[in-house]
């Protein structure tokens, strides 16, 4: 596992929404994730330019994939979860250097 890529997938959806991006993520390839509650700010300005709501109530989304399957997972919680829809969502992700105790996502590596 020390040579496998992986990245953390972030993504902040409205409260209530984080089933609907672990579901996404799952049909993409990902095993699982954490869902942190939190909440959310912004400006009038923001909320204009964008014409959105911002609600404040807010869970974040954090998973753990493999490097390969970072885009796919990315487009697919987009699809279900993006700002489009009732989620309000927004995913990033950023690379992972370093993954500690982790069993392998992948059997046939074994």
């Amino acid at each position: 596992m020390a040579d496998k890529k992986y990245e953390a997938v972030f993504c902040a959806v409205n409260a209530g929404f984080s089933d609907h991006v672990m579901f996404a993520a799952r049909k993409a390839g990902a095993a699982g994730g954490t869902i942190l509650k939190g909440r959310g700010t912004t400006t009038t300005e923001a909320e204009e330019m964008f014409n959105i709501t911002i609600q404040p109530e807010k869970e974040v989304v954090i998973i753990l994939v493999p490097a390969e399957k970072k885009d796919e997972v990315l487009r697919m919680i987009y699809s279900k979860a993006g700002l489009e829809s009732e989620a309000h969502g927004i995913a990033f992700s950023v690379p992972v250097t370093s993954v500690v105790g982790l069993t392998d996502f992948n059997k046939e590596e074994k």
